[in-house]
This record gives C-alpha cells, sequence and structure tokens, in this order.
C-alpha cells in the first residue's frame, strides 16, 4: 500500500480559535462560500461530533460528485480536528482512505496558519498524481479563503 501525503499551509489575519470556531459549522458554511466544490454535507450517522458519518456532495467545479467521511477528533484545547473519507469516487477508485488533519496554530501578530495535512492509503501500488495532488492543495485553499473571507464578513457570528 502507497502512502501519500499533503500539506498546504495558508496565514491568516484572523486568531486561530476564531478559525476554529469557524471551521466546526463547515458543514453549513462550505456550501454557501464554495458552492462549486460543496453542493451540500450532511450528517448521515452521529450529533456531526466525533464518530459521526458524513456526506458530502461535490459541485460541477471538482471532477468527482461525493465522499463519505468519518469525523475522528475534534480537539479544542489544541485547536485541531482531523476526519477520513473513506467511500465515494472522490477516492478516485485507487485511494483505500484519506485521512485529513486541520491545525489552526497561533501566529506572533495575532492571526494564524491553517495547516490542512492528509494523508492518501492508496489501493496496492497504486499512485496519485501530481494533477491530481495539486487539484486537492488548490482546492483546499481556496475553500480555507472562502471560509476565511465569510468570517471576516460576519463578525458578529464568531
Amino acid at each position: 500500500m502507497a502512502v501519500v501525503t499533503t500539506e498546504v499551509e495558508v496565514t491568516s489575519s484572523l486568531p486561530a480559535p476564531k478559525l476554529f470556531k469557524v471551521f466546526n459549522n463547515f458543514d453549513t458554511i462550505a456550501p454557501k462560500v464554495e458552492p462549486e466544490t460543496y453542493k451540500a454535507v450532511n450528517i448521515i450517522q452521529g450529533d456531526g461530533g466525533v464518530g459521526s458519518i458524513k456526506n458530502i456532495i461535490f459541485g460541477d467545479g471538482v471532477p468527482y460528485t461525493s465522499s463519505k467521511h468519518t469525523v475522528d477528533t475534534i480537539d479544542a484545547s489544541n485547536l485541531s480536528l482531523s476526519y477520513t473519507a473513506f467511500e465515494g469516487d472522490a477516492l478516485l477508485g485507487i485511494i483505500d482512505s484519506a485521512t485529513h488533519n486541520i491545525k489552526f496554530i497561533p501566529s506572533s501578530d495575532g492571526g494564524s496558519i491553517y495547516k490542512h495535512t492528509t494523508v492518501f492509503k492508496c489501493k496496492g501500488d497504486a499512485k496519485l498524481t501530481e494533477d491530481t495532488l495539486n487539484l486537492v492543495k488548490a482546492t483546499l485553499k481556496k475553500t480555507f479563503k472562502a471560509i476565511e473571507s465569510y468570517a471576516i464578513a460576519h463578525p458578529e457570528a464568531y
């Protein structure tokens, strides 16, 4: 089994605790601010917390339609969360699972760094192409910036 890890880091003027709070509302915010990537995020089992299973319906801006994932961790004290995609055409038929680890790291200027590490466990000897990895990174950055802009435009909500 090939394992491929990719990482995205984006700086933000917003404080890490605020971004963590905003990202805990990803299911409702992402389809609003990034509809070309996310049509809907639905809880299909659980209450949305750790152990829940969610279904993502992707928009027309990405080359796949859906994925299911489990919520692995939500750690407010470390401003981090993780989830693992385990089903759907977003796994491209060659990925067993994709674990996403997200952390908001406070920076000295009062802002923060969004760090998103993805660990892909591929089937057999399958490998992800550079084009696929670049699409994943670009999508993660674009979604982060859209959610960050939403938080800046709606300071009363967070």
